[in-house]
């Protein structure tokens, strides 16, 4: 090991609270210990389960959401060692609890933050992705996981309408924190990047507020800021056999995949000032639904079935080019995807002299092949490409969840 790697590790240890060693210790993976256990917490999120929690979970109200590259020089057991240090710090503050135990020594940095001491953990969820690039699909293999890679994890390839920063796409690791409150998120994303600190560089983040879609049957419809409902139709928990046919992944993945998905992230800028201006009618037939009620076009409920064989005089009722026509499963071969998206609003863009805002997509799928030809039909058809741009984009595997002690991924590297 050069002494570049020591010091490394040593540095994760001061930034995690906990002694890193040669193998995954006791120490590192602890859930809680009996000196600052947990609060009774009617707003705590369990963050071990079959599944990362953060998927299927009720959506919440606020999302950071950060992608972070491997820092030059890191190596596979730094990462192997650093998701160890992430998996025990989110394992405390889904639990209410600093990030790391109180440090001993007053003179050292503390081991949180301390911005949400005193929150409770409003419904928090951290979820971790792991990008194609860790594993050589866009270039050198450099860890030697290339052997462990899914074969369905790949770059995104070119889609139709891509507008892409490249600063504000890609990632080597992902990390969604999910709350109900913006500060607890926010103190979620800063601590692990904090632990991270000499492994990992953020490469962007985005931070997101109203959710765009509902995960659970108990959650009403939201709204976008195009002021429409959005995930009418979406996967819901209390679906089990939609989330096993469209969602987990599937069988002949490896093994540290079981309980798993992919994530797939887009930052969808929104043409405001455009779209104000459209008119009522134009609007509605762009989305192929009733603005006020949700309702499909020619229906009255939210919930009553896409009609797409039905027609007035002047053709279809949900025109042909409507985006809800374009992506409902009947017209997709039966493909269907979780959405988890959030709005955004990141100021005012002096260029265009409008407001940087938007939707940030986030899907989870068996396979992305799912969403790159759902993409692909939506980016060269759909009326509200007149709308919108596409302007970040990344692709991620996330492991399966946690037993308690247990850091997420750690199958990757047993025998490598």
């Amino acid at each position: 090991m050069s002494d570049a790697g020591i010091s490394r590790r040593q540095l994760l240890a001061a930034a995690g609270g906990a002694a890193v060693g040669g193998v995954m210790g006791a120490g590192i993976a602890t859930a809680v210990s009996a000196d600052d256990s947990a609060r009774d917490q009617p707003e705590r999120i369990p963050f071990d389960g079959a599944h990362q929690a953060g998927i299927i979970t009720p959506a919440q109200d606020r999302l950071h959401f950060a992608a972070f590259d491997l820092a030059d020089g890191a190596g596979r057991d730094d990462l192997r060692e650093l998701l160890a240090m992430w998996t025990a710090a989110a394992r405390r503050m889904t639990a209410g609890l600093p990030a790391g135990a109180a440090a001993s020594d007053p003179a050292a940095p503390p081991t949180d933050t301390g911005e949400a001491q005193g929150l409770p953990p409003a419904q928090l969820t951290v979820t971790f992705g792991l990008g194609p690039g860790l594993f050589g699909a866009t270039g050198r293999d450099r860890l030697g996981l290339g052997d462990r890679r899914p074969a369905r994890l790949a770059a995104l390839p070119a889609l139709p309408g891509d507008e892409l920063d490249p600063d504000r796409s890609g990632g080597d690791l992902c990390v969604q924190a999910c709350a109900d409150d913006p500060q607890v998120a926010f103190h979620a994303v800063r601590n692990l990047a904090r632990i991270g600190r000499g492994v990992v560089v953020m490469r962007w983040s985005q931070l997101g507020f109203g959710r765009t879609s509902r995960t659970s049957t108990a959650q009403v419809t939201p709204r976008n800021l195009m002021g429409f409902k959005d995930g009418t139709n979406n996967i819901t928990a209390e679906d089990p056999k939609s989330l096993a046919a469209h969602v987990w992944a599937a069988e002949g993945e490896p093994a540290w995949m079981r309980g798993g998905t992919y994530l797939v992230a887009r930052r969808i800028r929104m043409l405001i000032e455009v779209w104000d201006r459209a008119a009522l009618e134009d609007q509605e037939k762009t989305i192929g639904r009733q603005k006020g009620s949700g309702a499909p076009l020619g229906s009255e409920a939210e919930h009553d079935p896409l009609d797409l064989q039905a027609h007035g005089a002047d053709g279809p009722v949900i025109p042909a080019r409507a985006h809800v026509r374009l992506a409902a499963p009947a017209s997709n071969d039966g493909t269907r995807i979780l959405r988890r998206g959030y709005s955004f609003t990141d100021g005012f863009d002096p260029e265009l002299g409008q407001l940087d805002a938007g939707l940030f997509f986030i899907s989870f799928q068996r396979d992305p092949r799912a969403f790159i030809a759902l993409q692909n039909r939506l980016g060269a058809h759909d009326a509200l490409n007149e709308y919108i741009k596409h302007v970040g984009s990344a692709v991620f595997a996330v492991p399966g969840g946690t037993r308690p002690g247990e850091a997420v991924g750690a199958g990757l590297f047993t025998s490598v």
